[in-house]
């Protein structure tokens, strides 16, 4: 199968090892993966922001660039969900049909790393070996946007040599929200402080997520605390041999 990646603007610039990651697991699982040079932001920072008429130039480029590929898989849950659930929203407001149409053929071909690989590949164990103790943070758009379930956890629990430990009230947000963190900063830290309490309890080496923007957030704190726990996307788990 021809993949093509959808690294997102944030991964490219603050964490390129996922992206390297990502390609490196759907390649060891035989299928080939393209990146389009082409791509750029998918526009959720400019529509969840209230700039809709600004995302509008984006997403059509989005539709355009990736509207060719078979499977098309991101790093980054929040992104796909901005795809999947938004793009038609954002089309049918600014009376565009035919881009509506078009992002319904291109929707379901879109997905976040850990779907893809548990539900249309059908693989819980990529090969990985990760000698570490680990929990995992389920993010609010994994867990209740695009809904991937309990897949990031299949394929954490396949890992070979790992601790890993569930974690406490997982379900509840680490309080990033992309621009709530900034407009509402003392909720916010709140909310930081008590997924900091739980991952903490775990006594886990390593916090794992979906979502880098939500363990950007989570890392921080806890380098703050100088906790010494360290953060990392899922991919680059599973990405690990010996």
């Amino acid at each position: 199968m021809q993949v093509a990646l959808f690294i997102t603007c944030f991964n490219d610039t603050l964490f390129p090892n996922t992206g390297k990651a990502v390609v490196s697991i759907v390649e060891r699982l035989g299928h080939q993966v393209i990146f389009p040079e082409e791509q750029t932001c998918c526009g959720q920072m400019h529509f969840n922001t209230g700039y809709q008429a600004e995302a509008m130039p984006l997403i059509r480029r989005f539709v355009e660039i990736f509207s060719q590929y078979e499977a098309i898989v991101s790093p980054s849950a929040s992104c796909v969900g901005m795809v999947r659930d938004m793009y038609r929203f954002a089309a049918e407001v600014h009376h565009d049909t035919k881009l509506a149409n078009e992002v319904a053929l291109l929707a379901e071909r879109v997905y976040e790393f850990s779907e893809f690989i548990v539900n249309r590949l059908g693989i819980q164990d990529v090969g990985a070996y990760y000698p570490h103790r680990v929990t995992y943070h389920p993010t609010c758009h994994s867990l209740r946007g695009i809904k991937v379930g309990d897949a990031p956890e299949q394929l954490l629990r396949a890992v070979r040599g790992i601790d890993y430990v569930p974690l406490t009230q997982s379900n509840e947000c680490c309080g990033f929200g992309g621009t709530f963190a900034v407009k509402n900063a003392d909720t916010s830290m709140a909310m930081l402080g008590d997924k900091i309490r739980h991952i903490l309890d775990t006594r886990a080496e390593v916090c794992v997520a979906a979502d880098n923007s939500c363990l950007m957030h989570i890392g921080g704190a806890l380098h703050r605390q100088r906790s010494g726990v360290r953060i990392a996307h899922l991919a680059e788990i599973l990405a690990a041999q010996e």
